[in-house]
């Protein structure tokens, strides 16, 4: 298995060991969940943390992190064209309230994203990198009803050693189906970032405050762990100035990272069952 797998391997097995079993009122949905999970993963050296123990769609986080990176909050934006993730997050104008690219661009009256890179351009020693998704003014805490609210809601970039180093904090996480595709989507948008800082990605930090597994999904997990996959680790290589053509909404850009992990890939069976719980 790949070192990813083995992280995620063990996580789940840990949750559906020793997790705490409690019905979810939003839901109506038992999940065993614990508090406080974290982990690691050095992407030069273990190679990109994508799932191969079951297939994840690869297409879909390479198109939301563009999407993304655009600053964009209409799924019509580049996105519909290849996933259609968040149609379910739309409001009546085809806009999606959360969406965490316009959130980083534009929302709070600077372009968070921007401004990171110019940061560690000028000072690479910077412990300032930190973007914002959550809005406190309007997020959470039983105000405004919303489709979604962001659930990795900020991460910090620090150039140590000559590498980039992101550490992402999620606020909860379905850890079957939610969880694998964030870390490949956020491990993306940090070797686009040290390909702009011309630096190597260095180490992928996942902390999430709630980790869960709902119901529906024992089995599943189950299944994830007494999967053996012989893989190898799969090494992300990407087309020069990545970072800026997806600033520009570059179409190429999406075939060519699909074709560079597609040729790589060779995940385990889907899993069936897995259904978003909402």
């Amino acid at each position: 298995m790949t070192p990813f797998d083995r992280i995620y391997q063990d996580s789940i097995e840990k949750i559906l060991k020793t997790g705490i079993e409690e019905t979810n009122h939003r839901t109506g949905h038992k999940t065993k969940a614990l508090p406080g999970l974290t982990f690691s993963t050095d992407i030069s050296a273990d190679g990109f943390p994508l799932l191969t123990l079951r297939k994840i769609p690869v297409g879909m986080f390479i198109a939301e992190q563009m999407w993304f990176i655009m600053g964009s909050r209409k799924p019509e934006d580049f996105l519909r064209d290849h996933t259609k993730i968040w149609d379910i997050f739309t409001n009546p104008g085809d806009v999606v309230t959360v969406a965490y690219g316009y959130r980083w661009r534009k929302h709070f009256g600077r372009d968070q994203l921007g401004k990171l890179i110019e940061l560690l351009q000028k000072d690479p020693s910077s412990r300032h990198g930190v973007i914002v998704t959550w809005d406190p003014a309007s997020d959470g805490l039983g105000g405004v009803a919303r489709k979604n609210v962001p659930c990795p809601y900020t991460f910090t970039v620090n150039i140590i050693g000559g590498k980039l180093h992101l550490h992402n904090i999620i606020r909860s996480n379905d850890m079957m189906l939610g969880m694998p595709a964030d870390v490949a989507g956020f491990a993306l948008l940090q070797c686009m970032l040290a390909q702009k800082l011309n630096v190597k990605p260095g180490i992928y930090t996942h902390s999430i405050s709630n980790a869960h597994i709902y119901d529906i999904h024992y089995a599943g997990a189950q299944e994830i762990i007494d999967r053996k996959h012989n893989h190898k680790p799969i090494n992300l290589h990407l087309p020069e100035n990545s970072f800026d053509r997806a600033e520009n909404r570059d179409p190429k850009l999406y075939q060519e990272i699909v074709d560079d992990l597609e040729a790589q890939y060779h995940p385990g069976e889907p899993i069936s069952g897995l259904k978003i719980v909402l």
